[in-house]
């Protein structure tokens, strides 16, 4: 059957498979204090991306990606960002009873680049990417993967998530260091983005109160 299909939910721990034409994903997402995770994408560079948020957000994932008709990268990006947006906005909307902040931001740097991150879960689509002062992301091929097919990762998060998300890319001339940056900042957002506040105990971190 095609679609979404949510296996388990809870506060620290969501399980959900999505079938398309296109793909099929396995994913699990669960807060840990303790690194584990298994990725299969065929794009090294994206199991690479993905190993940085889990270093860096406190949660483990676990992904299988298969390919239902065309091998085709950009489906790949942008398929695995949207699952894994749909997991946390599960993950956020399980939290938000307890009080969260709903809402992170990081700068983060490899060598050379910089980078910085911004999320808010408001149930507002919106994507925004800078890399006008940041060369490495302008270049066409980054290790297997081209620029373009990464940047669809956010985009697919946004759609997945219901979650707005600015990056900007402040620096970098090598691609795997400017994008590595912007990695590393996103994971660390995320992380934010489940501290707790009591003070919003049922709400988002907009004013309207919920993601509908």
């Amino acid at each position: 059957m095609l679609g979404l299909n949510i296996t388990s939910q809870g506060s620290d721990c969501v399980e959900l498979s999505r079938t398309t034409r296109e793909s099929k994903i396995d994913l699990k997402v669960e807060k840990s204090d303790q690194l584990d995770f298994k990725f299969q994408t065929g794009i090294a560079f994206l199991d690479h991306m993905l190993e940085h948020i889990v270093w860096r957000s406190g949660f483990n994932i676990t992904l299988d990606y298969q390919t239902q008709q065309f091998n085709l990268t950009h489906v790949v990006w942008e398929d695995v960002g949207l699952v894994m947006g749909t997991a946390f906005r599960i993950l956020v909307e399980q939290n938000l009873p307890s009080g969260i902040e709903a809402k992170g931001d990081s700068m983060s740097c490899l060598d050379e680049a910089l980078a910085m991150v911004c999320i808010g879960f408001e149930g507002r689509t919106n994507c925004f990417l800078d890399f006008d002062t940041m060369p490495g992301a302008n270049r066409e091929l980054v290790e297997d993967a081209k620029s373009w097919d990464v940047r669809q990762f956010f985009d697919g998060f946004s759609q997945g998530a219901r979650c707005t998300i600015h990056v900007r890319g402040f620096s970098g001339d090598d691609p795997h260091h400017s994008y590595e940056a912007v990695f590393r900042a996103f994971g660390e957002a995320l992380s934010k983005v489940f501290s707790s506040n009591p003070r919003r105990a049922g709400m988002i971190a907009g004013v309207k109160g919920n993601m509908d």
